[in-house]
Formats: structure tokens, sequence, C-alpha cells
């Protein structure tokens, strides 16, 4: 197994370099949610005038929920805790300092534009409350129920490709830039506990979306064998084109549905899944968690980072509530009192431990 080296660089410099780049996107995040929610409530009063000439009953936009002072330095010590986190890792060379830098410097020249031009579909859609709301020509066939929605208010939900190629962005404005910090949580874990129980060859990530998971990983891990999985065509293209981008061989990409993977039995070394669960209704978590364990081998260690829980952080209720309210995450306030470590124990796995850092929570365990 190689892991990434360490760099020999002045390491205070880097260090300082580091936060100084995650807190000016950070600071960047804070001021384009200001001035969107500025903008979108220009966009409202202008319609609820539009609405009075018209006789029409005034559209309204959902407000807000004020986030207390307490809770917003809950949320800082936390960010700070994540970034201490994430540099200690790259020196104890669990992976490249050189990620620690990996922006999407060209998605972002290109696109943050496109972001605001969908501002006025995103703001419409949200005054009518349309939660499925695709385009003529966008197909939906085939598809869940469950998946077929504009999460988080997105235009055409996952299923276009101008959708896999604002996502990124929205995901590290939403976050604060803090998106990939969160995703490299599962890299230390993922190399102690699979260095411990099992050999290191082949690694699934389900419900790989764009690909920036497995882009993390091909740098960290490269003499793995890496494959990603996803239910959206468009995001699979996405995350082609960005792990094309890293010189070697392509991660081998697939589009399937978690809760049904191409897969033999007892296949994978070790498996990762980023963000998925809280968009996935109950029913369909535990046969998700049982796909999962039956691709695994046994002494196989499977990862999951998403969300933070009311058990882990009830510190933070206030903010998981907020998001709930705000945001198009039709399953996420099940999600938030769900116990994944329970469906893996049912599962056939052993809980190996739960951590959480900043807004995500992180668990890891072990196939029996």
């Amino acid at each position: 197994m190689q892991i990434a080296p360490s760099l020999n660089l002045p390491a205070s410099f880097e260090e300082a370099a580091y936060k100084a780049f995650q807190w000016s996107k950070n600071y960047f995040g804070v001021a384009h949610k200001f001035a969107s929610t500025q903008a979108s409530s220009a966009m409202v009063q202008l319609w609820q005038w539009s609405d009075q000439m018209l006789g029409q009953q005034p559209r309204q936009l959902p407000g807000g929920v004020p986030i207390s002072t307490t809770t917003m330095a809950v949320v800082k010590a936390r960010y700070e805790h994540l970034l201490d986190a994430d540099w200690q890792d790259a020196v104890a060379g669990y992976y490249p300092k050189s990620l620690l830098f990996d922006n999407p410097w060209a998605d972002f020249v290109q696109y943050y534009p496109l972001v605001w031009a969908d501002l006025v579909s995103i703001s419409d859609r949200v005054t009518h409350k349309r939660f499925q709301d695709f385009a003529a020509d966008v197909d939906t066939e085939g598809y869940p129920d469950y998946y077929v929605q504009n999460f988080h208010h997105q235009t055409n939900g996952y299923l276009s490709d101008l959708s896999a190629s604002l996502y990124d962005l929205q995901v590290e404005l939403l976050f604060g830039g803090s998106a990939d910090a969160m995703r490299r949580r599962i890299i230390r874990p993922l190399v102690d506990y699979v260095a411990r129980f099992s050999k290191f060859q082949r690694i699934l990530d389900v419900a790989c979306g764009t690909g920036r998971t497995l882009r993390l990983l091909r740098q960290s891990l490269p003499d793995v064998q890496l494959v990603g999985t996803d239910l959206s065509p468009a995001y699979l293209r996405k995350a082609n084109q960005l792990l094309s981008e890293l010189p070697g061989e392509l991660p081998q990409l697939i589009q399937a549905p978690g809760e049904a993977l191409p897969f033999t039995d007892n296949y994978f070394d070790a498996l990762t899944n980023v963000f998925l669960f809280h968009e996935l209704p109950r029913a369909v978590r535990q046969p998700v968690i049982g796909e999962m364990v039956r691709v695994t081998k046994p002494g196989g260690v499977i990862v999951i980072c998403d969300s933070i829980q009311i058990e882990d952080s009830p510190e933070l209720q206030e903010s998981m509530e907020a998001f709930a309210q705000i945001f198009h995450e039709p399953y996420y306030r099940d999600y938030i009192r769900d116990d994944l470590g329970a469906y893996l124990t049912a599962a056939g796995c052993e809980v190996l431990e739960v951590t959480s850092h900043f807004m995500s929570r992180y668990t890891v365990a072990r196939k029996s």
C-alpha cells in the first residue's frame, strides 16, 4: 500500500497559507449568501408588485431562520477544528499537501456567473413550491420517485449537465469552501482500518456524483483500483471530465442505484459513501446499506460521510432544523434522527467509530 508522502517544505508557512486560503473561501461564501439573499428578496418584491397589479395572490419567499450568536460561535469553532484536522492529516502523509489547494478554478471562472443566472429560476421555483420541476428535455423516466426532486432547489435536480457543472461550486458556497476538507476526513480512517484488517486493492465509491471524492482518493492512494457508481449520467460525465485531468488510469464509472449495485458479492476491499443518506427516504437506507455490505469483502471497511445528526451534535440542532426548512431536502428531518450504525450492524458489520467534523458525521464499520 502506498500512502502519499509528506512534503519537506516550511510547515509554518504552508499551514498559514492553507488556512488563509480556506478562510478566504469561507468569507467569499458568506458574501455570496448575503448578496444572493438580497437579490432573491428584491426579485420577490418585484413579483409581488406584479401579482398585485394583475390581481393575483402575492407569492412569498420562505424566510430564513435566524441563527443565534451562540450557534455561530459553535460553528466557527468546529470550522477551525476541521481545518486543524485537515492540516494534520496532510502533515502525517495521509494525502499530499497539494490536495489542500486543489480548487477547481476553471470551473469557478466558467460557472460562477451561471450560479447567479440560475438564481431567478431557483427563486421562482421556491416561491411556487415546485419541488419536482424539470425541463421538457430532461428524461426522468426510470428513476426512483425519491430521486426525481429538485434537491436544494437546484434546477433539474441531478439530471442535467448544467446541474452537474454547477454542483461542486454550489456546495462549496453553501459550506464556506469546506466541502473538500470534509470529504478528506474519510481518508485517514480508510487507510488506518484497511491497513489493519485487509489488503488494499479495490475501493468502491457509491453515489460518486461529480467525482470529487474519487479525485481525492486517486491522489492519496495512487496504487488502488477505484470504481464509482451514480444514478445520474450527467454527473458521471462530469466525473469523467474531472478525473481525466489527472494522469494515470481512470476510475471505472458505472450508472447504478445504491440499492442495486452491479457487482458480485465480496468484491471490494473498502467502500466509501459521501453525502448520500440524507437524500434517501428511511425505507431505502437499509437496502442501500445492505448492498454496500454485500459487495464488501469480509474484513473490508465501509466509511460513510454525511450530515451531522442530532445525536452527535445536539448543540447544532438549531442549524439542522434551519437547513431542513430553507432547503428542499425532503428526507433530512428524518435522517438527522436516524441511526446508520444500526443498519450497518443489522447487515453484518461491526461499527468501529463514529466521529463528527464541522457539518459532517463519519461512520466507520468493518464487515464481519
